[in-house]
């Protein structure tokens, strides 16, 4: 038995190895396929009576190790500087204004119909709001210099405010002044623990002589994410701040107290702290995607009574991010079709309170929202994938001025 597991974990993560490097030229998300193979290995283990232990509680555990890596990673590699910051800007609005406009709509819509208290329905709303960037970062590889910048901070962006408001909404009783005072001193606490923290493990990561010194620190990450969690505090940000400074050493070479890190022999720490770190990502993605595969039940998937709200969700989900994308000025095609769900959906579906749970927001309800945006995503980049977009900021700042010029 052991020797039929070890093969089929090798064969299962090799073929998602060949999902990833073959999905540039099918345009075909990963995860689908991913999500299939599970569902796959699950009819064939029920087909031949092969007894499989209960894997449900590996989910959470695997999808939380899987955020902070992506966040991590994305955060790697992304350029701070002032070029940037106009697209920084953009991101910003673009992750979170959506957000809120679905959730409240979401909210009032199952108060409404469904005559779900509003507190209630925002919190079930919230994680089907938030882009997954687990899948629209990978997603984005093949677009333009700009797009894929844009995608990948907007999605990385859209994960930490995500966790955010749905902490506030699911742990907030009482909407007043206090709490929301309370709620602005949580962030202030963790940007002060994510410098400190960054200071601290920047220090080891350039210092440590040992042979072994990439593991630590990915420990100490998780570590400091979990016990921030402990105290309600927005971890997500402790890991942005990390891989920001930590991928942008060159822009603050100048600043005296950085030169004591000795930045120039942390810098190729970091490239290969980098490339380590894809590894490992790569690795909990694909086991997490091939579980949440394994446990999907087709009844669920098939479920034609949350169909029509899911339906419903995915169709408002493209037509605000349309909206927001023409109103902040980027270019609608493709990035409008790049608003999957994933992985950061299931943990935050998972993380409501019992409490707070409506039977409307379900397994099928998540499985189908998070298949519709993907399938949305894919048709959406192959049809787009002819045309040429933007490379950088100043091109497409040249190309409003034309515009303009050509309108007077």
């Amino acid at each position: 038995m052991t020797i039929l597991v070890i093969i089929t974990l090798c064969v299962l993560v090799l073929l998602a190895y060949l999902f990833d490097i073959s999905s540039s030229v099918t345009k075909i998300p990963s995860v689908i396929l991913l999500l299939l193979l599970g569902w796959i290995v699950k009819q064939s283990a029920s087909q031949f009576d092969i007894i499989i232990p209960n894997l449900t509680n590996a989910l959470p555990i695997l999808g939380t190790i899987g955020l902070i890596l992506i966040v991590l990673e994305g955060s790697l590699e992304l350029e701070l500087n002032k070029s940037k910051i106009p697209l920084v800007k953009k991101s910003f609005v673009v992750a979170l204004v959506p957000m809120l406009v679905l959730s409240f709509l979401g909210a009032f819509a199952f108060q409404q119909f469904m005559g779900y208290e509003f507190r209630m329905s925002m919190a079930n709303m919230v994680p089907l709001a938030v882009i997954s960037s687990s899948i629209a970062i990978p997603s984005a590889k093949n677009l333009s210099s700009y797009n894929r910048q844009f995608v990948t901070y907007e999605s990385s962006l859209s994960d930490i405010l995500g966790v955010i408001l749905f902490n506030f909404v699911a742990l907030t009783t009482v909407f007043n002044i206090v709490s929301i005072g309370l709620f602005l001193l949580q962030i202030i606490i963790i940007i002060v623990v994510s410098f400190l923290a960054t200071i601290a493990l920047s220090f080891l990561l350039g210092r440590i002589e040992h042979e072994i010194k990439f593991v630590p620190i990915i420990l100490l990450v998780i570590l400091i994410y979990e016990v921030s969690k402990v105290f309600h505090l927005p971890s997500l940000v402790f890991i942005l701040v990390f891989g920001l400074f930590l991928g942008n050493l060159d822009e603050m070479k100048h600043m005296r107290w950085i030169q004591k890190l000795k930045p120039v022999s942390l810098d190729t720490e970091v490239h290969k702290f980098l490339d380590f770190i894809r590894e490992i990502t790569f690795l909990i993605k694909a086991l997490f995607f091939l579980l949440f595969g394994f446990l999907i039940n087709t009844s669920d998937l098939l479920n034609t009574h949350s169909l029509a709200w899911s339906s419903g969700i995915t169709v408002v989900i493209f037509l605000v991010r349309a909206v927001q994308l023409k109103l902040s000025g980027l270019p609608v095609k493709p990035l409008v079709f790049v608003a999957p769900r994933g992985l950061i959906n299931i943990l935050l579906f998972l993380s409501l309170p019992v409490s707070l749970s409506i039977p409307l927001v379900d397994n099928s309800l998540v499985i189908q929202v998070m298949i519709l945006t993907a399938l949305v995503m894919m048709i959406g980049l192959m049809i787009t994938s002819e045309s040429k977009q933007p490379d950088d900021m100043e091109d497409l700042e040249i190309r409003g001025i034309q515009q303009k010029m050509h309108e007077a």
